[in-house]
Order: C-alpha cells, then structure tokens, then sequence
C-alpha cells in the first residue's frame, strides 16, 4: 500500500534520504537534524509567541505545517520531521497533558495512582496531526524526504506512569518489576494506539518514520528485552504488514552494548545511533549494509569549531562504506547558533 504523497513524489534517486533508507550508499550522505524544527530558530519563537504555548502550536495545522518547514526552506535539509510530541499518544489514550512555562509536561491522572481502565480514549485528538502532515506533503520540495515519528511505548509509558518526566524512570521501573501485567496492559495500550497513529501519519503523507526510544538505557538488560525490544518489533512488523515500502528508523537511545540485538530483533530499515555510541564499533557489530542515522553530540554542534570539525569527519570515516544518514545523538540544543548548524552543513556536504 502506497501514501498519497509518495504517489505523485519524485523519483527516490532524486530524494537521497529516501534512496539511503533503502540500502543505498550516498556520498556525501543525507543529514536532518533530530527537532531541527524548534527553538534554536528565532522564526519558531516569535511563532510560538504568537500561538501562545507549546501544546497549541502542536494542535494547529496550519501552525505546526509551518514550523516543520521553517527548517527546509532555511538549511535545505534532505528530510524534514514532522512537528509534534510524543505525548499525543497519552493524551489520546485519555490522560490530560498540558504544558506549564518553563516546565515539562503533565500528565494527569498519572497511573501510578490511577489505572488504564480508567481513561477513555480520544482518539480525534491526533486528526489535528493527520491534517498538519496532508499540509507539510503538499508544500515540501519534491527533493525532501518527509518523517513522521511516534515514541516507542516504553519511554511513552515512563511519562504516562510517573505523569512527568523523571531522572530514573523509577515509577515505571517498579510497577514493571511488581505489577508485570499491569504494566504489560500499559505498553499493549500505547503500542496499539503508536501502530494506528503512524498508520494515519503514513495514509496522510509521510515517506517514513521514526520510534523514538528516548530512555531506552534505564533499563536492565532482561527489561530492555521485554518492554523495548519486543514492543518496538511489534509495531515495526505491523507497519510492514500494511506498508511494506514505508521504511521504518528505529532510534533506541542509551541501548549500548544492546545494540546489536536491538538492531537483529526489531527489523527497522535503518537504526539510529545516539551520541554514546562508537561509531567505529557500531559500524563493525551491526548487519552488514544495514543503514545507520547519526550521531554527532549535540554538544559538539553547539561548540563549534575543531569538535565540530573533528566529529563530522570521524562519523563521516566510519561509516564510508555503509548506508549513513547524518544526524545528531539526540535533539539539537535551544541555544545552538545559527552559525554552526550551517557549518555543520558544510562539513556534511563536501565531497571527499
């Protein structure tokens, strides 16, 4: 089954980041920027501004079509990521989410003192986002490969338990370790309502998409098997089983020495790597010719200069051979400076 979009795009030679997910090999290598869209970007603040808060922003199409460009139309990335949070998928499944200024998200009731039974899904909160991505497809450049992502269903339900972010994830860690079925409900929940909502996403126009596994590295390594791998290799299989031509990334943050499993398990067509990770090592254990994202620190970015340099090159000789996808180990920091994602750019792009 094919998107609307993917119908009437360019030919995928002529979308690198596309080609690349694919299997192939492009030199110099597709690059976008995990949340390029954002606050970096002086054009996001004065709209955020505008619209008077996060959640708002997210919500509004026409707004959040227009934040997903704004870094197309300035950088030129090879792919563009659609605007919105992990945290819909919660608030779908019927938990209130708002974001305070200056703080993280909330989410109530949080069901370490509630239970799953006792919310009632909404879904047609997501229609906003299908709606947000029919915009973004009709107006990118035939050129640009368009993502939509979800978060993978642990680090969903690390939010969904505690009703906040946490430093360890404990809540969610101990009810998993107590209360296993519970917990199982839990993650069946968000995995279902994740292969729906990407489903949508794909039906309305993205070429892609991306799990997000955010704190994937909290967890034992029998725990990691359980509530990271196994879910996040259900939903990939669901999604090839509908969208067989729609790859899938799989970007397990802190997996570690996990990754290679994680890699051979879950079946994504490309995994992404976070900044903690060799790029030497992570070229040599994972499946020949499987394609890899990453992973330059953000902090290296926002240094600028000779660790920029260094970093680019050293990613850039590691995976000369292998289908690579530049990006960041995680999300690019609100104070990165103009100057160096445009470095950045230059590094990336020059032939060898």
């Amino acid at each position: 089954m094919e998107s609307s979009r993917s119908a009437s795009r360019a030919p995928e030679p002529n979308r690198p980041l596309l080609a690349v997910l694919r299997g192939e090999r492009r030199d110099p290598p597709p690059v976008w920027l995990m949340r390029q869209a954002g606050r970096y970007l002086p054009e996001y603040r004065a709209l955020r501004a505008d619209k008077g808060g996060f959640l708002a922003l997210c919500y509004d199409p026409a707004s959040a079509a227009e934040v997903t460009l704004q870094p197309i139309r300035r950088f030129g990335f090879d792919g563009a990521i659609l605007f919105s949070d992990i945290l819909v998928i919660p608030h779908a499944l019927g938990q209130d989410l708002s974001f305070g200024a200056g703080e993280g998200p909330r989410l109530v009731p949080p069901l370490k003192d509630s239970t799953l039974e006792a919310l009632q899904a909404v879904p047609q909160r997501l229609q906003p986002i299908y709606e947000t991505v029919r915009r973004v497809a009709a107006a990118l450049p035939p050129e640009t490969t368009f993502l939509g992502f979800a978060g993978a269903p642990w680090t969903v339900a690390t939010y969904m338990i505690a009703g906040e972010g946490s430093k360890d994830h404990g809540d969610a860690r101990i009810m998993a370790y107590r209360d296993p079925l519970a917990f199982a409900a839990i993650i069946a929940a968000i995995e279902q309502a994740t292969i729906d909502y990407l489903c949508g996403q794909i039906e309305a126009g993205v070429d892609a998409v991306q799990i997000f596994d955010s704190w994937a590295g909290s967890l034992a390594p029998d725990q990691f098997d359980r509530w990271v791998i196994a879910p996040t290799a259900r939903i990939v299989a669901a999604l090839k089983a509908r969208y067989p031509d729609t790859p899938v990334i799989a970007f397990p943050k802190g997996a570690g020495g996990r990754l290679p499993a994680y890699a051979r398990a879950v079946g994504a067509d490309a995994i992404g790597l976070d900044e903690t990770v060799d790029p030497v090592w992570a070229n040599d254990v994972l499946p020949a010719g499987l394609p890899v994202q990453g992973n330059l620190d953000p902090l290296a970015l926002l240094a600028g200069g000779e660790p920029l340099e260094e970093g680019v090159a050293r990613i850039r000789r590691a995976f000369a051979n292998r289908p690579h996808i530049f990006n960041l180990g995680h999300g690019i920091g609100q104070f990165t400076p103009i100057a160096h994602v445009e470095r950045l750019l230059q590094l990336v792009r020059a032939e060898r």
